[in-house]
């Protein structure tokens, strides 16, 4: 069975930067590309980064220059580097297996996600 839990978000002020990280199991890891998407209240999911098996990373164009996705195939955990948040980055980020780009909310497999509030 696959499993994803993120981890590392938290409230914090505009301009400020969290390290998001998605520890995942149950799949050949190093084998499978991954992805972060978000979800704020009311509003479709948004694709925001992908990583593919040989390390090529992929952006949202919001986010390019502020964010940074990376994998550590030996912890089996992709993260979520970002940078000089705004308070439309508020949402919950989820981690997707299976995609370094995500088109469709069906595609690969979503963890439960963990909350990002950007607010002063």
């Amino acid at each position: 069975e696959v499993q994803l839990v993120e981890s590392g978000g938290g409230l914090v002020q505009p301009g400020g930067s969290l390290r998001l990280s998605c520890a995942a199991s149950g799949f050949t890891f190093s084998r499978t590309a991954m992805s972060w998407c978000r979800q704020a209240p009311g509003k479709d999911f948004e694709w925001v980064s992908g990583i593919y098996t040989d390390g090529t990373t992929y952006y949202a164009d919001p986010v390019k220059g502020r964010f940074t996705i990376s994998r550590d195939n030996a912890k089996n955990t992709v993260y979520l580097q970002m940078n000089s948040l705004k308070p439309e980055d508020t949402a919950v980020y989820h981690c997707v297996s299976g995609r370094a780009i995500v088109i469709r909310r069906d595609t690969g497999s979503w963890g439960q996600g963990t909350q990002v509030t950007v607010s002063s």
